[in-house]
C-alpha cells in the first residue's frame, strides 16, 4: 500500500479478525506459524477474537504467544459483547500486554514511520451516540502528518468512516459473506449488510481517499453454516 506520507523503511501489519476462539492445531501452532512467517511489525486484532459460546482457551493460546513478539492492538467485536464477559476479556488482554482501544489512539514509531493507531469498540451494546463519540475522540488524538490507522470491527459503516481522514481502516465481521460466489467479489450474506453485501473481503477505496481493508476472518467450527469458496485468512498489509 503506497502512502503519500513518510513510511521510513516500510511497515508490515498483520490483521487478525474473527477467530472466534477456533482451533488451529495444538497450541494454535498452525496459526502462530502463519503469522510468524510474515514477520510483522505490529498485529491488529479486529474483533471477535473470542466467542460467546466456545471456550476462550484457543484465543488465549494465540494471544499469549503473539504479545511476546509483536505489539498487539485490539478492538471488540459483537461476540465479545454477546458473551456478557467483555469487561473480563478486556482486563485479561491488558494484563498480558495487549493494547485495548476504546475510542483511543496510540502513537508509535516503527522503522522511521510515525503511526497513529486508533480503535473503537463494537457498537453492539453501545448507544450510537457513544460509538460516534469514540470515533470523534480517537480521531482528535491524531496528527495529520502521521500515518492514521483506524481499527474497527464493522466494515458496513462506510458513510461514517468517510467523515474522517484515515489513511487505512481495517475491519472484519462479514466473514466474506460466508458463501462466496465464484468470480464475483461478494458473499451471499453478511451480518448487518444483508444479501449480496458489498464490503465483505478485500480492499476498498472510499470516497474520501481512505483505504479500507476487510478480512475474511478465521472462524471455522464456531459458525452455524460452513464456509464455501471462502478460505479463512490473516491479512498482510505493507505500508510503503
Amino acid at each position: 500500500m503506497d502512502l503519500p506520507k513518510e513510511t521510513g523503511e516500510g511497515v508490515r501489519i498483520v490483521l487478525v479478525t474473527d477467530l472466534h476462539s477456533c482451533f488451529y492445531g495444538r497450541g494454535q501452532h498452525r496459526l502462530i506459524s502463519m503469522i510468524d512467517k510474515e514477520k510483522p511489525d505490529i498485529v491488529l486484532l479486529g474483533g471477535d477474537i473470542f466467542d460467546d459460546k466456545l471456550s476462550d482457551d484457543n484465543a488465549k493460546l494465540l494471544l499469549e504467544d503473539l504479545v511476546t513478539k509483536y505489539p498487539c492492538y485490539y478492538v471488540t467485536g459483537n461476540h465479545e459483547y454477546w458473551s456478557e464477559r467483555v469487561d473480563e476479556m478486556k482486563a485479561y488482554l491488558e494484563s498480558i500486554g495487549v493494547s485495548v482501544l476504546e475510542g483511543e489512539c496510540e502513537t508509535v514509531e516503527i522503522n522511521g514511520a510515525t503511526i497513529d493507531i486508533c480503535g473503537v469498540d463494537d457498537p453492539t451494546r453501545l448507544f450510537l451516540r457513544t460509538w460516534l463519540e469514540q470515533l470523534d475522540t480517537a480521531y482528535q488524538q491524531t496528527d495529520e502528518d502521521h500515518i492514521r490507522i483506524l481499527v474497527t470491527h464493522r466494515p458496513e459503516e462506510v458513510s461514517v468512516y468517510e467523515k474522517y481522514d484515515y489513511d487505512l481502516i481495517v475491519a472484519g465481521h462479514a466473514h466474506a459473506g460466508q458463501f462466496r460466489i465464484p468470480f464475483i467479489n461478494r458473499g451471499l450474506f453478511a451480518p448487518n449488510q444483508g444479501y449480496m453485501a458489498e464490503y465483505v473481503s478485500g480492499t476498498y477505496e472510499l470516497s474520501n481517499g481512505s483505504v479500507m481493508v476487510v478480512s475474511r476472518g478465521l472462524a471455522r467450527e464456531s459458525t452455524p453454516a460452513p464456509r464455501y469458496f471462502n478460505h479463512p485468512e490473516i491479512v498482510v498489509i505493507d505500508l510503503e
